[in-house]
C-alpha cells in the first residue's frame, strides 16, 4: 500500500519526518480510532488526529453544542449551537479532509453500546465527562484487547494515560481509580470552571501519544508508555509522569480468580 501522490503534499511535514516517513503515514492511513467525547478534548484531538491523516475515524458523542462550549470547544462555532455534537463533527472532518472514512454514534454509551464500538478498533481515545462511562468504555477495552487513551481536564490541570490492561503486566484504567467510581457523581466544569486553552493543551497532547500509539514499534517516536499516566499543570506551567501498577485483584484486567472446590 502507497499514498496516492495527490495525498504525498498533504502530509509532506510527516513524511520527512524520519521518525514516521512515508511508511509510516501509511500506516496512519490505515488504522482505526475510536474517540469517545467530543467536548473540550474531543475538538481539538480531533482536528490534530484528522491533520495526522488516520483513515478512519469513530467519534461518538450524544450531547449538543451548547453556546457555553465554545470558550473551549474549538471544533464548533456559532452556528452549530443546538445541533449534535457527532453530527457536527462529523460535517467538519468531511470539509477537512474528505479521504477520510468518519462514523458516528450519537446514542447515550453503556457496558452494551461501549462494547460494541470498542471492536475493531486500533485504539480508543476517551475524552469523556463522567466515571460512569469512562468505566464501561475501560472495561470494553480490555475484554476486546483494544488499548486505551484516556484523557481528563479541569480547571487547570490535565491528565493523559495509556492503558493496555489486556497485556501481562499493564495496568489498565480501572487498576488507576478502582471501583469507587461506578457511577455519575463526578464535578463538572460547569461548577468547578476550566482554562479554555487547558483542554486544548490537554486534547493535543493526547493526539500526539495517539499518533505514538498507533505508529507501535514500526514508527521511531518510542515506545507506547503503557500504564503511564502524564499530569499538566497550567498554572506553573509544568508536566510530570508516574507508572501505575497493574492490581492483580482488579476485577477487569486482574488474574481470575482460583476456582473453588
Amino acid at each position: 500500500m502507497s499514498l496516492p501522490p495527490e495525498r504525498l503534499d498533504r502530509f509532506a511535514r510527516h513524511i520527512v519526518l524520519p521518525e514516521i516517513g512515508g511508511a509510516g503515514q501509511v500506516m496512519l492511513a490505515g488504522k482505526h480510532l475510536v474517540l469517545v467525547g467530543l467536548g473540550g478534548i474531543g475538538s481539538p484531538a480531533l482536528q490534530y488526529l484528522a491533520a495526522a491523516g488516520i483513515g478512519r475515524l469513530t467519534l461518538v458523542d450524544d450531547d449538543r453544542v451548547d453556546e457555553s462550549n465554545l470558550q473551549r470547544q474549538t471544533l464548533y462555532s456559532e452556528r452549530d449551537v443546538g445541533h449534535g455534537k457527532a453530527v457536527a463533527a462529523k460535517n467538519w472532518v468531511s470539509g477537512f479532509d474528505h479521504a477520510l472514512d468518519v462514523i458516528i454514534s450519537d446514542r447515550r454509551i453503556d457496558a452494551d453500546r461501549a462494547a460494541q464500538l470498542v471492536v475493531g478498533a486500533d485504539l480508543v481515545l476517551d475524552g469523556t465527562d463522567n466515571f460512569a462511562t469512562r468505566l464501561a468504555i475501560a472495561d470494553a477495552c480490555v475484554a476486546e484487547r483494544v488499548p486505551l487513551m484516556s484523557a481528563a481536564v479541569g480547571r487547570f490541570q490535565g491528565q493523559v494515560g495509556a492503558f493496555a490492561g489486556h497485556l501481562a503486566g499493564e495496568a489498565c484504567y480501572r487498576c488507576y481509580v478502582g471501583d469507587a467510581f461506578d457511577a455519575e457523581d463526578c464535578d463538572t466544569c460547569a461548577e468547578q470552571g476550566m482554562l479554555g486553552a487547558m483542554a486544548g493543551w490537554t486534547g493535543t497532547f493526547a493526539a500526539l501519544q495517539a499518533v505514538r500509539i498507533l505508529l507501535g514499534t514500526a514508527g521511531g517516536m518510542g515506545q507506547p508508555q503503557w500504564s503511564v499516566l502524564h499530569l499538566l499543570d497550567g498554572l506553573a506551567p509544568a508536566m510530570r509522569r508516574f507508572t501505575i501498577v497493574k492490581d492483580p485483584q482488579c476485577r477487569t484486567c486482574g488474574a481470575p480468580a482460583a476456582p473453588t472446590r
